[in-house]
């Protein structure tokens, strides 16, 4: 039956009166998800019931025009009236009512959002079943659920989702059964449920049946996401704008949250994310934004800090964080707020803001990142997590995380996820191991998988970003030191014998030598070109030999002596003597060649110059990056700086 064809129904049994209004609202609210039609009824027939002092009348208006979501009335001036309207009605019926017990529910829940709370919802929902009120006990689990969508509520927002289901049977308004059922694939969503898709499918074919607005808005807005998810820009901004109609033609006023959400996801995997500044600029401060919504704060600072503007995007990000980042409400855009954040924090290096975030997305490192109800989708969390290891320089925490996070999105089906995701991945491992095959692997299938789908790669911090120099590098020794300088920095770090292998790198510039003649040793280079700093001469040797014995005695005497502290001190210095030793020479004093083959000496030499490079970078992490991008390793070693 039609809108208007129940109307005539309705106005043939009660007139044009306060019932008719009641009925007609109730029908567009529970039945076709008119929540713009509802909300017109309802603010007449409570006008009508006011003025005859109809109380239960009055009552039921006051509770439709509460919606069917929370927070509908966005405006301060709107939401008080509703909530005066409500609490007057309250007033004038009985406290033991049905009606009395939903209007409760209403103002709990409404109250509960608003501060990012669940406990008087929750204590209503258990005495709506005390009461054996269907209607009423629906409409609680429906809004305890919506005051539930934080992140670690999960469980418990799928037992009240089949509870709902369950009750549904039994309201007589078909409204309750959809709304479960949307529940039910919101959550299986936010989970990463592989069968998230048939929940939806199942939606969608109890939507053909008998439309309902308001939910089949919801389902248009997670059809953007599946598309956003594959990659299809076009076709999902496209959906975009035909979810948009809908959600105006229904009422919902996060239409215009969501659609800016939705565009906002399709420019920051294409790469032109600061193009939404001016937009974003003006839609932080909507009052038509939910209360506990701060994720347009976030993607501000991101498109902001894309566009180079650092000081709005660290003033973006200082409003988030306030006194304490573990301060922002849970909620259901909170996932995204901490994305946002991550990614911002990295693009202004950030490393304070990036570690509060990991500390804070840790606990849900295996949910991905959706937005609101399915509105949108940035994939894994553990790819925040990641982003944020990779800012505050704990790098085998970054390729972990990240290297899950290709594997998370992979399982979404989140190509554009899985591509920047890669991307980290490579700048990770090429920060930490230097420029390696398994980085430019990554990086490259990266770079091939976006330019496929229209993406654009986000650029590397410009702290973290190779040095863009004309000068060669120079390395020197100074005894159990090098000094490395590089367009005008210097850096002092302990010898090893990967520094070794660097200053030859360093000192032949453009020139490829072997690993295995690097591993020999300096003299042992076939035409190329001859370091400037051999590592051990003859006289070295001596010397080392001498102070061996020298510390082996003093050692001997201090362990008569119980003296441990001193002991372990000398024996530290004893070690690494005879690992230069040993380093240099082989067991019979000749200058040591590599004993195995090429690819023994490719994995010796790239693990010790690796380990050098970390050191450096430990030291000065621009000098660090700098040489990790122009050192090679390989069964040929070079450095090649920027004008080489």
């Amino acid at each position: 039956m039609s809108l208007v064809q129940g109307l005539e129904t309705y106005s043939a049994d009660f007139g044009d009166g306060i019932e008719f209004t009641l009925v007609a609202g109730e029908r567009a609210l529970y039945v076709d998800g008119d929540l713009q039609a509802a909300r017109r009824w309802f603010d007449d027939a409570y006008r009508m019931a006011q003025g005859e002092n109809n109380a239960p009348a009055m009552a039921r208006a006051a509770l439709g025009l509460g919606g069917v979501w929370v927070h509908e009335h966005r405006t301060t001036v709107e939401a008080g009236l509703i909530r005066m309207r409500q609490r007057h009605a309250l007033s004038a019926i009985d406290p033991r009512s049905t009606l009395a017990l939903r209007l409760r529910a209403r103002l709990a829940g409404e109250e509960d959002y608003r501060t990012a709370e669940h406990a008087a919802i929750i204590k209503i929902v258990a005495e709506a079943r005390r009461a054996g009120d269907t209607q009423a006990l629906a409409e609680a689990l429906s809004l305890a659920h919506h005051c539930l969508l934080a992140p670690e509520h999960g469980m418990l927002r799928a037992d009240l989702a089949e509870e709902l289901v369950s009750t549904a049977g039994s309201t007589g308004r078909r409204g309750d059964l959809l709304m479960g059922l949307l529940w039910q694939t919101v959550d299986r969503f936010m989970a990463a449920d592989p069968h998230a898709e048939r929940a939806l499918e199942e939606l969608r074919s109890r939507l053909d049946l008998h439309d309902n607005r308001a939910v089949g808005f919801v389902v248009s807005a997670i059809d953007v996401m599946l598309a956003i998810r594959t990659g299809r820009f076009g076709h999902a901004e496209n959906l975009a704008n035909v979810a948009a109609e809908r959600g105006a033609v229904a009422g919902d006023v996060d239409t215009t949250g969501w659609y800016g959400g939705q565009l906002g996801t399709i420019r920051w995997y294409q790469g032109r994310i600061a193009e939404l500044v001016p937009v974003l600029l003006e839609m932080v401060n909507s009052p038509m934004l939910s209360a506990v919504d701060n994720s347009y704060f976030a993607a501000l600072a991101v498109a902001s800090a894309a566009k180079g503007d650092k000081r709005l995007a660290a003033g973006m990000l200082a409003r988030l964080r306030g006194r304490d980042l573990a301060d922002l409400p849970r909620s259901s855009s909170w996932l995204s707020t901490m994305y946002g954040i991550v990614e911002a924090a990295h693009l202004l290096d950030d490393a304070e803001t990036s570690a509060e975030a990991y500390q804070l997305l840790a606990p849900f490192a295996r949910l991905p990142v959706i937005v609101s109800l399915g509105v949108s989708c940035f994939g894994s969390t553990r790819h925040a997590l990641g982003v944020a290891s990779l800012t505050v320089g704990d790098l085998d925490r970054a390729v972990d995380h990240l290297r899950g996070a290709v594997q998370d999105n992979l399982a979404l089906g989140h190509w554009p996820a899985a591509v920047l995701s890669r991307w980290r991945l490579g700048q990770a491992l090429a920060r930490r191991n230097g420029p390696n095959d398994d980085a430019a692997r990554e990086m490259a299938l990266a770079t091939e998988e976006a330019a496929e789908l229209g993406m654009v790669l986000p650029s590397v911090p410009e702290s973290r970003a190779p040095i863009k120099s004309k000068d060669v590098g120079k390395c020197r020794r100074h005894g159990r030191h090098w000094q490395i300088d590089l367009n005008g920095r210097t850096v002092l770090v302990d010898h090893s014998v990967g520094m070794r292998h660097l200053a030859t790198l360093i000192a032949n510039p453009g020139c490829e030598i072997r690993a295995t003649d690097l591993a020999a040793g300096p003299g042992m280079i076939d035409g190329e070109t001859e370091t400037a700093q051999p590592v051990l001469d003859e006289q070295a040797k001596r010397t080392y030999k001498q102070r061996l014995a020298q510390l082996q005695a003093e050692i001997d005497e201090l362990e008569s002596q119980h003296d441990l502290g001193r002991t372990e001190t000398l024996r530290a210095e004893r070690d690494w003597l005879v690992d230069e030793l040993a380093a240099a020479t082989g067991m019979s004093g000749r200058v040591r060649r590599f004993t195995g083959s090429e690819e023994r000496a490719r994995i010796a030499v790239g693990k010790a110059i690796r380990r050098a490079l970390a050191r450096i970078t430990e030291a000065d992490p621009i000098i660090g990056d700098e040489l990790r991008t122009t050192v090679q390793t390989g069964l040929r070693c070079c450095y090649r700086p920027a004008d080489r």
